[in-house]
């Protein structure tokens, strides 16, 4: 039987720079004839590979030459009795045609992703992809919402070259690396901010770029915090709150990544992005990938279905665009 993390590895490699494109015969061979693709809005749900090659990954060919896969972490693990691989990184390519609305520019471009994909027999099944489109709007100079006071831009990958893991890691370290992640995310909304002592004094928060990036835990807390008050009942899926859940949540060596779909929801009672509070249940898409040395978390990589979050203020960050079908 081929291991989850051979599979994946298989199906990354064939989207690198110097892989021949098309991809298709790749996605058909990675993903089940029936597979559950879940990808940001405007896309949203895929039912098997030519769906989202249809909808998704064909038109952005058409639309960046030369487009390529740069994979920053990749990680395999298990997740309530399924396995799991999951990576971060950014596609490639020279932006020549518009996309989804977006101007091109005719100009190098990077695309931030962030996938999950839960494996049967060497298939993926069941998977969320997400890209931080706001990131590509503010880029190409036409992101419709304020922006953000933390850094907006290319995002390194881990500070050590040790993201690529195609093979589960040590049994001790990775659950060493999920339970800190776990509890840590156990106290996120607390009023002693009880999250801090997880977290090394100089993190690197590397945020959707709606909120931005920031480097040590109080520019960070500057963000977190008032981002917390702007919901009532702010919670994620890791605290069984009832309204969201982790689909996956596993730890790799010294990596964790967890994702929710959603994942966080609470009660608008403060302005958000520019929106005015619309006093209903908010559910927000969101994915993270954290790296730890020793007992402290010191990177963290986060996607946040931004235009998915927006629609539900009445924003819709994609008006007019046809997406196909």
């Amino acid at each position: 039987m081929i291991q989850p993390g051979t599979a994946y590895r298989q199906f990354v490699e064939a989207l690198s720079l110097t892989a021949p494109a098309p991809h298709d015969a790749a996605y058909r061979a990675f993903f089940a004839p029936d597979a559950a693709i879940n990808a940001v809005h405007p896309f949203n749900l895929c039912v098997g590979p030519d769906a989202f090659l249809d909808r998704v990954w064909k038109p952005l060919q058409a639309s960046f030459a030369g487009l390529h896969r740069r994979t920053d972490v990749a990680l395999a693990g298990r997740f309530e009795g399924a396995d799991w691989v999951s990576a971060t990184g950014y596609l490639v390519g020279v932006f020549e045609r518009d996309w989804l609305g977006i101007k091109a520019t005719d100009r190098l471009a990077y695309l931030r992703f962030g996938e999950f994909h839960r494996i049967v027999a060497g298939k993926a099944v069941e998977s969320y992809v997400y890209f931080d489109l706001p990131e590509l709007m503010i880029a190409c100079g036409c992101y419709p919402l304020p922006l953000p006071p933390g850094y907006t831009g290319l995002l390194p990958g881990p500070i050590a070259p040790d993201g690529l893991r195609w093979t589960e890691g040590d049994a001790a370290q990775s659950q060493k690396s999920y339970a800190i992640v776990t509890e840590m995310l156990g106290k996120l909304a607390t009023k002693d901010e009880g999250w801090r002592p997880y977290w090394h004094p100089n993190m690197l928060w590397y945020g959707p770029a709606a909120f931005g990036s920031y480097l040590g835990i109080e520019r960070f807390a500057g963000f977190q915090v008032p981002f917390e008050q702007s919901f009532a009942g702010w919670g994620g899926g890791s605290l069984g709150n009832g309204r969201t859940r982790h689909f996956t949540r596993f730890g790799d060596a010294h990596f964790t990544c967890s994702g929710g779909w959603p994942s966080l929801s609470g009660v608008s009672v403060k302005p958000f992005l520019g929106a005015a509070a619309t006093g209903q249940m908010t559910f927000f898409r969101v994915c993270d990938w954290w790296r730890r040395e020793g007992d402290l978390l010191t990177e963290n990589w986060v996607f946040v279905d931004i235009p998915h979050a927006m629609l539900q203020f009445g924003v819709d960050l994609f008006a007019g665009v046809e997406v196909p079908q």
